[in-house]
């Protein structure tokens, strides 16, 4: 079996995968979180590529434009609640979705996109390829960065 080397699987090499790095541009305009979010992470994992490699860091950029017009379903803007915990005694805190929205929208769809990753050193590093901006203006172009429409 040794002699049929078209059909091995290739691996990508970490100098391979910054190479071949792009930047996207996503609009999260009138867009569902959860299912923007899941899109985001498919590239920011490379798993939208062919070359994709579990442990190398093969994803590519991704900078979110107009994250204060992100959307949720249902009746989650009424009961969605963002919880933290400060570290002191009965330091949770709560806050809710619509407060959350009008406040820091960059972080519900960090949150979301984070939630999402796999928890390990290597979804740390790809998470920092994740740039969120309120609204159209981002200061990314020296990426050269591709527009998507999703």
């Amino acid at each position: 079996m040794s002699g049929n080397r078209k059909n091995r699987t290739t691996l990508l090499t970490k100098e391979e995968a910054h190479a071949g790095r792009k930047w996207f541009v996503l609009d999260a305009q009138g867009k569902i979180l959860g299912r923007f979010a899941a899109e985001v992470v498919k590239i920011l994992r490379g798993k939208h590529k062919t070359t994709f490699t579990a442990h190398v860091d093969a994803g590519d950029g991704v900078i979110v434009i107009h994250a204060d017009k992100i959307e949720v379903t249902g009746a989650k803007e009424a009961q969605k609640i963002y919880r933290h915990y400060t570290g002191s005694m009965g330091g949770m805190r709560e806050i809710p979705y619509r407060v959350m929205r009008e406040r820091n929208p960059e972080e519900l769809i960090r949150r979301a996109v984070a939630g999402m990753m796999p928890k390990s050193r290597l979804a740390k590093a790809q998470l920092k390829k994740l740039r969120i901006f309120k609204g159209e203006q981002h200061q990314m172009e020296a990426q050269q960065p591709q527009t998507v429409a999703i």
